[in-house]
């Protein structure tokens, strides 16, 4: 077998990360050694593989989806946003700059395309299948000439098409049938089929809709997958942030001490690696909100600051919105605030800024002996240590270069009183590490809260692909989905008028 499948959307967050990661846990489990692909991110959660590379979040969650380390391979070019109008650019990796997006688009997209080919085929040639993610909606005419990502690569690579849409939004059907409609004959013809995503109710009441929509198109729906809570794991989530107020979803178990714990999470501008907190939000008795007030504060009994592509910009809007302050109060009184990456730069004395912001010299909150400096360099690396007497991994992604002159040690940055820092993401996934974390909050906010002995994030993170693997397995055609992946798209799918504009 060497197959393969483009799974496309109507829109941006279609669902087709998971699934993405649902088709490869059920082909994983039915013996086949699949891999994941996504030719072009853009996304602000990013990874680092064993080897150093940067890739997004999506394409990691995916590999393990398949039960395979992750590489560069499956995430050849990441766009991670720096503002309304451009981005670094993520070569196999390693960042090769920044650029605009009419520059990206005006011409280095598409000579990319080239390169993002040869990485399919290397996976195609160590796999069964791979399993391909498109991004945002394959109809996008005004960026077709240069698409990379959506029918750019079901056309250089034959790859047959699944569009995903998202029925709980609304106007599924017409959304469905106008992305196939806006496209070229050459690309209908790989447009094999549909899948429905997110559906609430009784689906004998949709049957008739998706019948009309095989008449009107000639291509079957391959499933209806019913709207499931707690999916939606490592957003690539592009230029967006959860809002304030939103609650990242809690561990349906109850609290094992008589408190919760209430994290606040401040929803800094261009925030990256928000998925840091979800290892909080697995423990029983611990709330995640994301805030933007300082009044949202005051009931919290941890305050995070997560990580930000925009470190110096993040500073002003901490200023701004009066939380700078709220935090510095906190941190006097000895209430706890831990800072990763961005949030732990934006923590210490003063900051030298000739490579993001370009600002030069500007100050920090002050909280932590931390003075730090812009390296052109990237930092990717996955380091492993010790805290609160607990092994710990992480994985580091940044230009900031932290030179730490006091407070005590804790990972590779400091502590000084119940203030913590470090450029670590992902630490909080270590079990004992985090519950060690958590203990230690508890005790600073007079919590009765106790850490939940077995929680292991490892193996709720695998029971949620699991769930997206039996999504697929009880919800959709699977033999005529294996049929597609092997074969390829039927032959004489027909042509839906107007196709793409000239």
């Amino acid at each position: 077998m060497n197959g393969g499948l483009l799974v496309a959307g109507t829109t941006s967050d279609a669902g087709k990360s998971v699934v993405t990661a649902g088709i490869c846990r059920w082909l994983v489990r039915q013996g086949v050694k699949v891999a994941p692909f996504k030719a072009q991110n853009m996304s602000l959660n990013s990874f680092v593989t064993r080897e150093g590379a940067e890739i997004g979040r999506a394409q990691a969650m995916q590999a393990q989806a398949c039960r395979v380390e992750p590489t560069a391979l499956m995430n050849p070019v990441l766009l991670k946003p720096g503002g309304e109008q451009s981005s670094q650019v993520v070569l196999l990796g390693k960042p090769v700059g920044e650029m605009s997006a009419r520059g990206y688009h005006g011409g280095r997209r598409q000579r990319l395309l080239g390169t993002v080919l040869d990485c399919l085929a290397e996976l195609r040639g160590s796999y069964d299948a791979v399993i391909c993610e498109g991004a945002g909606s394959p109809a996008e005419i005004n960026l077709r000439r240069t698409d990379i990502v959506n029918m750019g690569i079901a056309r250089g690579a034959g790859l047959p098409v699944l569009v995903v849409g998202d029925i709980d939004r609304g106007g599924v059907f017409a959304s469905l049938f106008g992305t196939v409609a806006l496209l070229s004959p050459e690309d209908q013809a790989l447009v094999a089929g549909f899948l429905v995503n997110k559906f609430r109710g009784d689906v004998s009441l949709l049957e008739p809709g998706l019948d009309m929509l095989h008449g009107l198109t000639g291509r079957r729906t391959y499933g209806v997958l019913p709207f499931r809570h707690g999916l939606g794991i490592d957003e690539e989530d592009g230029m967006g942030v959860p809002p304030r107020g939103t609650v990242r979803e809690p561990a349906v178990a109850p609290p094992v001490g008589e408190d919760v714990l209430r994290v606040a999470v401040c929803a800094v501008p261009l925030m990256s690696n928000f998925t840091d907190v979800d290892a909080l939000a697995a423990e029983p008795g611990v709330v995640v909100r994301f805030v933007d007030r300082p009044e949202e504060l005051a009931d919290a009994d941890l305050v995070v600051l997560p990580g930000t592509r925009g470190t110096v910009r993040a500073l002003r809007w901490l200023r701004e919105r009066g939380l700078a302050d709220a935090i510095a109060r906190r941190a006097a009184e000895g209430r706890p605030v831990l800072g990763i990456c961005g949030g732990f730069q934006a923590l210490g004395e003063h900051i030298e800024d000739d490579v993001e912001s370009r600002a030069g010299h500007v100050d920090g909150l002050g909280l932590l002996p931390v003075r730090v400096r812009f390296a052109r360099e990237k930092t990717l690396t996955r380091p492993v240590g010790e805290a609160l007497g607990e092994r710990v991994e992480g994985y580091e992604i940044h230009h900031g270069v932290a030179e730490v002159t006091g407070g005590e040690p804790f990972l590779d940055g400091c502590r000084v009183g119940h203030t913590w820092g470090t450029h670590w993401h992902g630490s909080l996934e270590s079990d004992g590490f985090r519950r060690a974390f958590l203990r230690e909050v508890a005790a600073a906010a007079g919590r009765r809260f106790v850490p939940a002995p077995g929680t292991s994030f490892a193996a709720l993170r695998e029971e949620q692909l699991d769930r997206l693997g039996d999504l697929i397995e009880q919800h959709a055609d699977t033999d005529a989905l294996w049929r597609l992946i092997e074969s390829g798209a039927p032959q004489g799918l027909p042509f839906i008028p107007p196709g793409a504009p000239a």
